[in-house]
């Protein structure tokens, strides 16, 4: 079983030092213009776990991802609801 992930941006003002990052959670990506890091942590200890990278002396601001609260059901439409509900729109606009 595949354990419920979120995403945390790590803003770091030190991008040798962010390799260390890799310890809390798994290191997605590491931005070298922006200076930001790309961290997933596991749910049921993620707020444990970014209060600990929160003293790291090289991290600035850490940010929660909410990726994970988006809607990403895009197909639950059939063909025939989606084509009246467009003709109904045209019907409206004009």
């Amino acid at each position: 079983m595949v354990p419920e992930r979120i995403g945390y941006i790590v803003w770091v003002s030190d991008l040798k030092a962010a390799r260390n990052l890799e310890k809390y959670g798994t290191l997605h990506y590491v931005s070298r213009r922006m200076h930001y890091a790309v961290v997933y942590l596991n749910a049921d200890r993620a707020e444990e776990t970014a209060k600990n990278m929160r003293r790291l002396s090289y991290v600035r601001k850490i940010e929660r991802s909410h990726r994970t609260d988006l809607k990403t059901d895009y197909g639950s439409k059939l063909p025939e609801e989606a084509s009246a509900e467009l003709l109904d729109s045209e019907a409206l606009s004009g």
